[in-house]
């Protein structure tokens, strides 16, 4: 991935000292200008006036165009180039999840249920009012994306681990404001890096619902997981064991901690915790047992029911002791999904009530659509060499031992 060194010059140095808006908009677009400069400097291979043999074209000036942002409209030099290929990536990535806000705002708007705070956020993100021919113009653009990415096939690699979680949305149907359940589906493929799998909106987080979700995944091509991450929900875990037979379940570790101290008594509850952290970070299974009957014997009398729901999850909660131990940190715990969740759960806020669940499908989707692209363009997320060899090991181990030649006089 490239790095862009960004400069100011004096216009903007002394703006960030003016005022506030007005400072963040002119640094936003000169940041973005360079961007763009720099990404038809790796289109070319060459930088301005530079003589290399690896020049791909030349340049051929440059067009202004505007970027709506929440800071305003901003006026960005798009270069172009003398053969026309230079498509910058720049507006397609950081607009989509910008035209689903808007949209959303918009459509509540034209459905009636807005607020006037929902009409003064308008205002200040696009200046003007939106006609419905508008709203339905972006719809279309954005829809068909989100709709793209959501419905890929995911046959071209294997997904070892999935990383599966849930969040609680506001949607009005019928008449009437009802929770619905987001299903956020996060899997590690064949080389290392994340990829967000899909989302879904269901009534309820019901076995009916997850088994839904991983056979529209398995229907796209989704195969070889070997252990899926998730909390202790009971609908959810009957559709893991139905959809994925022979995969383990990892227990999220977060959850159950938390379940534990909930039910223990506020005074033990700093020192249990750290006893229950030093446990599920323990190299082996030898040193975790010890470990357990350690903390059954000095919690057993003093935080009866917390023990009692840390002995029925335990065993779920420590089947990444099965994996080397360089990728348990990673996968033993819902965390990664967890600040997704946070993500959404910072943009949902804003709109509060989405008017319906393609609303919510646009605003979500396009979000995790952006996540999506940020993940598998970045750094590799495991190393899953280590992984794979033991895997090898595994299969050599099973094969039949070989007859030999056979003769025949």
């Amino acid at each position: 991935m490239a790095h862009y060194q960004i400069t100011l010059d004096d216009q903007t140095i002394q703006a960030l000292v003016g005022q506030k808006d007005q400072a963040f908009a002119l640094l936003l677009q000169q940041v973005l200008n360079q961007v763009l400069e720099a990404e038809v400097t790796e289109h070319l291979q060459a930088d301005r006036y530079e003589r290399t043999e690896d020049r791909r074209g030349y340049r051929n000036g440059s067009r202004s165009r505007q970027l709506t942002t929440r800071v305003g409209t901003l006026t960005l030099e798009v270069p172009r180039t003398r053969d026309g290929e230079f498509s910058p990536t720049l507006f397609e990535r950081y607009q989509r999840h910008e035209k689903a806000l808007v949209l959303t705002l918009m459509e509540m708007v034209v459905n009636g249920v807005s607020t006037r705070k929902i009409r003064r956020v308008t205002e200040e993100l696009c200046g003007t009012e939106f006609s419905k021919s508008t709203v339905s113009d972006l719809a279309k653009g954005l829809e068909a994306a989100v709709q793209q990415w959501r419905t890929r096939s995911l046959a071209e690699t294997q997904y070892p681990f999935l990383i599966v979680d849930a969040l609680v949305l506001k949607i009005r149907e019928n008449g009437a404001v009802r929770p619905r359940s987001g299903c956020v589906v996060t899997g590690i493929n064949a080389a290392g890096y994340r990829e967000i799998l899909g989302f879904w909106i269901g009534d309820s987080e019901s076995k009916q619902t997850w088994t839904a979700v991983f056979t529209d995944l398995k229907d796209r091509g989704l195969t070889g997981v070997d252990l899926v991450v998730s909390d202790d929900h009971r609908g959810l875990r009957q559709a893991i064991e139905q959809q994925f037979q022979g995969a383990s379940w990892q227990r999220c570790q977060t959850h159950l901690t938390r379940n534990i101290l909930d039910a223990a008594p506020k005074a033990v509850q700093e020192e249990l915790h750290g006893r229950l952290r030093a446990l599920f970070e323990a190299p082996d299974r030898a040193t975790v047992d010890t470990l357990w009957t350690k903390l059954l014997e000095d919690f057993a009398e003093r935080a009866p029911r917390a023990v009692a729901i840390g002995e029925n999850g335990l065993e779920d909660a420590l089947a990444v002791l099965q994996l080397p131990e360089s990728l348990r940190q990673r996968l033993r715990t819902t965390n990664g999904v967890e600040r997704l969740n946070a993500e959404i759960r910072r943009r949902e806020r804003v709109i509060r009530i989405f008017p319906n669940r393609e609303s919510a499908i646009r605003l979500v989707g396009a979000l995790l659509l952006e996540q999506h692209e940020v993940w598998t363009t970045g750094k590799r997320y495991l190393n899953l060499e280590p992984y794979w060899q033991a895997k090898r090991s595994q299969a050599a181990a099973d094969e039949p031992p070989h007859a030999g030649p056979v003769f025949v006089a």
